[in-house]
């Protein structure tokens, strides 16, 4: 697949998209079992790399921000995100969506900061500039300060998402940049100065689009090893960004640093100059348990181009329109999606549920490597969703259902013992 002039598309071939799929994998740090290293320092650098792990609030199992972790760190435990926050090696603001980042980007973060502050983005902006000033005034002589520190004064409330006026104030403060969420006590926010808390040695001036768009372009090639003009911008709408990022990519091009490639079908990428020539990443015979927010799924677009994998999170579908579970969970095998599961952690009582397990159609590998596999990632997933014991309740097709049935009665995989229970498969 030798190069071609910037202008022309490299074509890939059906039978060449294994590798780029590879590509794709390597990048994010899913083909290998430590490619960051193991415990805190390895989610310190994961983050680093992959640039984001969005916050998610649905507990169903583990939350996502945790999950994404969890499948490419080993050792890594949730106390972790809180103790990362602490230590400044991260921060919480907003990517495409609520996200811990990595504090080396904190100045990237300022352009969106300064489009609230001066409101050429809404926000939840309180009706009294005095509510502003006096809670940040409390913060600036108290300390750190939690929402339900402050009074809620109001009579009434019109639904659980209607946030206290105080509330409201608090996120004013931390979208416009005078705070910042310094640790997290569970799921509650503890806001303080930012000032406060941005290391002294962290660069904090603003970037100029020209200088943004490169940091996207180059963040984005090597945490996704490729990449479309489309996805560098993903869900941001400045008219200013997406030029400079267009500019920067025809320059990239025109000098011959990037390549164009097309796949089978006919959507195009972008990629390092001499990517495609190199040796493709290894992928072991492993699953792997993904969450819906993981950072190589959330393109849609692109999960559907690049591995043919057709995804959505029907938690928001209404129940009787549900075509696989209410939270499902891809499963990667080598370089494919192979499948999704939608399965609850029952925390009380130490049970995982798998309610139901899809294959895709057009598997090739076996029913029984595949059940081999799956039972395997599980013993580590049963373990960081607090519990102790599986319930399989549905597999589809099923001859893989009969090889999950028949391996569950065999000696678990792994170290540890776990029971399996089984019904309908």
């Amino acid at each position: 697949m030798a190069n071609k002039p910037s202008s022309t598309p490299i074509k890939i071939r059906p039978r060449d998209i294994g590798k780029v799929r590879r590509i794709a994998l390597s990048a994010q740090g899913l083909t290998k079992d430590a490619p960051f290293g193991r415990g805190i320092s390895g989610a310190r650098k994961a983050i680093a790399h992959i640039g984001y792990v969005q916050i998610d609030t649905i507990s169903v199992v583990e939350r996502a921000h945790h999950h994404v972790l969890h499948s490419r760190v080993p050792n890594y435990q949730p106390s972790m995100l809180n103790k990362m926050l602490k230590d400044r090696s991260i921060f919480e603001y907003w990517s495409h969506a609520a996200a811990f980042l990595p504090m080396q980007d904190y100045r990237y973060s300022l352009i969106h900061r300064e489009e609230i502050l001066k409101r050429r983005q809404k926000w939840f902006r309180p009706k009294k500039d005095k509510m502003l000033r006096d809670i940040l005034h409390r913060i600036e002589t108290e300390g750190p300060l939690r929402s339900r520190d402050l009074e809620d004064t109001r009579t009434s409330r019109s639904g659980w998402w209607d946030w206290k006026p105080a509330k409201r104030a608090l996120e004013q403060h931390f979208f416009q940049g005078d705070l910042m969420v310094t640790e997290r006590e569970g799921f509650q926010k503890v806001y303080d100065l930012t000032e406060r808390v941005i290391p002294p040695e962290i660069d904090t001036s603003k970037p100029d689009f020209r200088d943004y768009a490169n940091h996207l372009v180059q963040q984005q090639l090597n945490c996704h090893g490729l990449v479309s003009r489309k996805g560098i911008t993903y869900m941001r709408t400045n008219p200013k960004l997406k030029s400079a990022v267009k500019d920067q990519v025809d320059s990239l091009l025109e000098g011959g640093h990037l390549d164009e490639i097309e796949l089978p079908d006919g959507r195009t990428y972008l990629c390092h100059a001499g990517q495609l020539d190199r040796s493709a990443p290894r992928s072991a015979n492993k699953i792997k348990i993904l969450s819906p927010f993981d950072n190589i799924v959330i393109q849609r677009e692109r999960l559907q181009s690049v591995f043919d994998f057709d995804y959505l999170i029907e938690c928001y579908v209404p129940e009787p329109k549900r075509q696989f579970g209410y939270f499902t969970l891809p499963l990667i095998y080598q370089s494919d999606f192979i499948g999704r599961i939608d399965c609850k952690a029952h925390r009380k009582t130490g049970v995982l549920e798998v309610r139901a397990c899809h294959l895709e159609d057009g598997v090739t590998a076996s029913f029984e490597a595949l059940a081999s596999a799956f039972l395997a990632a599980l013993d580590s997933f049963l373990e960081f969703q607090g519990c102790n014991a599986l319930h399989f309740s549905h597999a589809n097709p099923k001859g893989f259902g009969k090889a999950l049935r028949t391996l569950a009665k065999q000696k678990q995989p792994g170290d540890k013992q776990w029971p399996i229970t089984t019904q309908n498969i």
